[in-house]
């Protein structure tokens, strides 16, 4: 069992695992088994601090006993998971290996929104004795390519329960909650002021995952509006990115930085230098650019498990001599002017809360939270930055709001606002 964990004894457990054992089709077996020449068996679950999600899996164990003096041959491990009633149907992966290399599936189904399986295998466990099966568990958020742009929560509560026979009598409940974090994503250094038709301006783009999960298909997208064009630094050299754009929304470009379907390993981040010209035509005073990371992007632009943060607002402005003028740059800001929180929405704070984000400069669609008085910092250069924040809302941001609300990135959204409650 975690830290969080409680287990329920068998003679305690009759009221309180009643319905549970009722909607697995098990029974609570009565507290005198051992003396009735029946096994009297116990279960502990290792389960795992946290998870990512939309990540990978993460591994535990359960150890079963045999507690008391009589053997037994057939020995069941059932799980009840609860995520709160904001996962879907394909949210969820539970694994087991009893030996040998290879896992196997536990077959799930979902019941009043709350998922219930059992090891199709079974194994022997003479009186005395204990074996512990590896078990690792996710939450996939759908499959490859195809992730779920709705849904999430922030954790799980996993249940155990052991039995033995045909006749599915429990001998023992273990409960424990398992933390679900996400994926965050942030622009840092985003320069004040652009000018348009010049060299244009640098920043850095970061995602970060802080969770125990590995992720896969990882695209971290930058958008911003149609008359720019934007280039990434790779091995010394500016690299020019092609927008991608999503009918329903034409005017928003989106730019994946660090590259289609991107590793990342458990607690990792990576990092990229961005340079966004704004090309004569685009319209003077405030635009934003805003980060996304996309988990199982498919066919359809933007549209996957969703975790975006706050976004930076440039205010543009035309070159003083008539002639393109370079805007001074800034560097790097040592800290991000934006730092969302490691933990998920049902993302991000994903996993958090399960609804619609978007990335507005409060990065939730229906809240806002006005920025402090003076959110902007300078770099050793003194180059003003460009303030994040809510004081205003951008084409940009509305339109990337309307692409989350036809469902393009809802699951992300939700993720961020949980982690921002949790502060």
């Amino acid at each position: 069992m975690n830290t969080t964990a409680r287990t329920l004894r068998s003679s305690v457990s009759v009221a309180g695992a009643g319905l549970l054992l009722a909607a697995t089709g098990v029974a609570l077996a009565p507290a005198a088994t051992a003396d009735s020449g029946l096994p009297a068996l116990a279960v502990s679950t290792a389960a795992p601090a946290e998870i990512g999600l939309a990540g990978q899996p993460v591994g535990f164990t359960t150890t079963a006993s045999n507690v008391g003096k009589n053997d037994t041959s057939s020995t069941r491990l059932i799980y009840h998971i609860d995520g709160g009633g904001g996962l879907p149907p394909n949210a969820l992966s539970l694994q087991y290996r009893l030996s040998g290399t290879a896992w196997k599936t536990v077959p799930l189904k979902m019941s009043d929104l709350k998922f219930f399986g059992e090891l199709p295998e079974t194994f022997p466990l003479a009186a005395g004795q204990s074996r512990t099966v590896q078990l690792r568990i996710g939450l996939p958020m759908g499959t490859p390519h195809n992730g779920d742009s709705n849904g999430g929560t922030d954790h799980l509560k996993l249940t155990t329960m052991i039995s033995y026979g045909a006749a599915g009598a429990a001998n023992d409940v273990d409960e424990d909650t398992v933390k679900v974090g996400a994926l965050s994503t942030s622009l840092s250094g985003v320069p004040a002021t652009a000018v348009v038709g010049g060299p244009g301006v640098t920043f850095r783009a970061t995602v970060s995952n802080p969770t125990p999960s590995a992720y896969e298909n990882v695209t971290d997208v930058l958008y911003t509006n149609r008359h720019t064009t934007v280039h990434v630094l790779r091995s010394g050299a500016w690299k020019t990115l092609k927008p991608i754009t999503s009918n329903a929304e034409p005017d928003l470009y989106g730019f994946d930085v660090i590259g289609k379907d991107a590793s990342m390993a458990a607690h990792s981040s990576t990092s990229v230098k961005v340079r966004v010209a704004y090309r004569k035509g685009a319209a003077l005073g405030k635009t934003d650019v805003a980060p996304c990371a996309i988990v199982n992007e498919g066919s359809i632009p933007f549209r996957g498990s969703t975790f975006c943060g706050e976004s930076a607002s440039i205010k543009l402005t035309a070159a003083a001599s008539g002639r393109p003028t370079p805007t001074a740059s800034a560097k790097p800001s040592a800290k991000p002017s934006a730092k969302p929180s490691a933990k998920p929405s049902a993302t991000a704070s994903a996993p958090a809360g399960t609804g619609t984000h978007t990335p507005t400069a409060s990065a939730t669609p229906s809240t806002t939270t006005t920025a402090p008085a003076d959110t902007r910092t300078h770099t050793g250069t003194d180059t003003q930055l460009a303030s994040t924040g809510s004081s205003g809302v951008s084409a940009i941001a509305v339109a990337a709001a309307a692409l989350v609300a036809a469902g393009a990135g809802a699951l992300g959204f939700a993720a961020l606002r949980r982690r921002r409650a949790r502060g």
